[in-house]
This record gives C-alpha cells, sequence and structure tokens, in this order.
C-alpha cells in the first residue's frame, strides 16, 4: 500500500538533483547527494546540522538547496513532505498486518509475543539497564513526574500517572493537543522530571513540550525506537524501546508499558518506605469511602 503512494509521487528533488548534481562544484555536489540520499533525516534537520553531517558550512548547505532549485531549505522540506506524503494511519496499519497474519490464530499469536520477546530483550541489554538505571535515579528526586504522549500512548501517560501517584510521586499526564495541552504544560515547575513516548516525528506537541521541559531545566527520560530523532538528541536519557510496526505493520504499545512498569517498580522498590506509606494512606481513605453497612 504505503509502496504504491510512494510510486504514483513526483520525485521532484530526484528530478533536479539528476539534472543538475553534475554541474555543481564537488563541496555543492556533496551537500546535494547527502540531501537525496539521507532525505528523512533532513526533514528533521536545520542547515547547521546538515552542514556538520557533510563537513561544510550552513552557508554551503543554503546554496547547495538553491542550486538544486528550491528557495531555500523550508521550500526544500515543503517538497520532501509532499513526496513522503503522509504516514500510514492506524487503520492503514492494523489492514496491513490482519491481511498479513490472516493465515491462522497462531501467526496473530506469534507476532504479538514475538514483538515483546524482542523488546524484553532489548530492554535487558547493558546499555539499556544502564540508561533505566540513570533514570530511576532522576525519577526519585522528582517533585513531580509529567508522562508526554498522543494518541495510544497518552492513555499509557494516563494509567502510568496513576502508578506514580500511589507510589507516593505526584505525576501529571501531558496528552492533549491543542489549547487543552498547553494547559496541561502549566502544571510543570522546576524540579519535574518529563518523560516521554514518541518516535521520528518531531510534531508540534513534542517539540513544544520539549521545549517548555528546557526553559524550566526539567530533565527529559525518552522511551524510544528512533534513537536518531529529534528528541534523541535533546533527552537527558534515551531507553530504546522496540514497537515493532515494521513494514507498515502496527506497532505494539505493550511493549512502551512493560518499560514504564519497569521504571515505576524500580523507583518503588527504592523508596520503599514511602511506597508502603502511600499505599497505606490510600487505604485509608478508601476506607472512608465505603459505604457503611450499619442500620
Amino acid at each position: 500500500m504505503a509502496g504504491n503512494k510512494i510510486k504514483n509521487r513526483v520525485d521532484v528533488l530526484g528530478e533536479r538533483y539528476r539534472a543538475r548534481a553534475s554541474s555543481l562544484s564537488p563541496r555543492l555536489q556533496s551537500v546535494a547527494r547527502y540531501i537525496h540520499e539521507h532525505r528523512e533525516r533532513v526533514l528533521e534537520s536545520t542547515a547547521m546540522e546538515i552542514a556538520a553531517a557533510t563537513e561544510t558550512s550552513d552557508a554551503t548547505v543554503v546554496r547547495s538547496v538553491q542550486a538544486l532549485g528550491f528557495a531555500g531549505l523550508r521550500d526544500l522540506k515543503k517538497t520532501l513532505e509532499a513526496w513522503f506524503g503522509p504516514g500510514m494511519n492506524s487503520e492503514e496499519k492494523m489492514v496491513a498486518t490482519v491481511n498479513e497474519l490472516s493465515c491462522d490464530i497462531h501467526s496473530g499469536i506469534d507476532f504479538v509475543l514475538g514483538g515483546h520477546k524482542l523488546a524484553c530483550d532489548a530492554l535487558s541489554e547493558p546499555h539499556n539497564r544502564q540508561a533505566i538505571a540513570e533514570a530511576v535515579v532522576l525519577l526519585i528526586a522528582a517533585r513531580q513526574v509529567a508522562l508526554f504522549g498522543i494518541n495510544a500512548s497518552g492513555i499509557l501517560a494516563d494509567y502510568s500517572a496513576r502508578l506514580f501517584t500511589r507510589i507516593g510521586i505526584p505525576a501529571c499526564s501531558l496528552n492533549r493537543s491543542g489549547v487543552a495541552l498547553a494547559e496541561q504544560l502549566l502544571a510543570l515547575q522546576r524540579g519535574d522530571v518529563l518523560i516521554m513516548m514518541a518516535q521520528k516525528s518531531a510534531h508540534r506537541e513534542g517539540t513544544t513540550t520539549l521545549r517548555e521541559a528546557k526553559r524550566l531545566g526539567i530533565p527529559v527520560i525518552l522511551l524510544t525506537h528512533a534513537t536518531d530523532s529529534f528528541f534523541a538528541k535533546e533527552a537527558e536519557v534515551v531507553i530504546n524501546v522496540p514497537r515493532g510496526g515494521e513494514n507498515g505493520r502496527m506497532p505494539l504499545h505493550g511493549t512502551v508499558l512493560v518499560c514504564l512498569e519497569m521504571l515505576i517498580l524500580s523507583v518503588a522498590s527504592a523508596t520503599s518506605a514511602r511506597t508502603v506509606k502511600t499505599m497505606k494512606r490510600i487505604q485509608d481513605l478508601y476506607r472512608g469511602l465505603k459505604p457503611s453497612h450499619k442500620k
């Protein structure tokens, strides 16, 4: 499905690169080749980042872009966005996955079990264990934990915020859009820690949340499989969480939940006195809410 969409699009950049690259100076040609071969990375990069990757200057990057017939980097990115088109939505991913697994019931079971096994193996690797340990140190000292996620990850944010509250750490969700997200962001303060669930797309909700966290000096823990993304570059701690979803198949959000529960339980065990005290207080309050059976 996705392949057919790309085949039907006009590759403006490709056509201009093939027509003009040979006439460019070696430095401009080198940058043009990088842009042509690393399109997704260029979409998320600034001129200075492209310059660093090509060992040139941002001025050279701009000249290369203009030599390819674009007004500037913004114009180039608009063209690339049109060529890539919108990513497969959740309906398309579900259809693609179900069609692929329609041979028998066991194929669906194996798909989910295999995805979770892959994630658990990755989470147990030394670099991820170290990242989780670093995240736990930050979370133990947090005034409040904020959890960012949109769509399905927003549901995980709500659930995890409840779990953090139950172990004695105030928590809030950042899982809306538009003005509703702006209102949620007002809850952030210095001393908080932000857990972000985000992948490759540098969407406005994520970039705005990250910018506010940076303004307040809030450390960021990123749960992602896109370890080379814009968010990964800005996070203090990056935990690699495979979700599946390759080749247009639907991602498994349960793998992210596994990582969240690892973090929460690790924090709870490291602050056991606070955890027990909070749980006892919850039970005391709950007993007061139970209906009386006295006549």
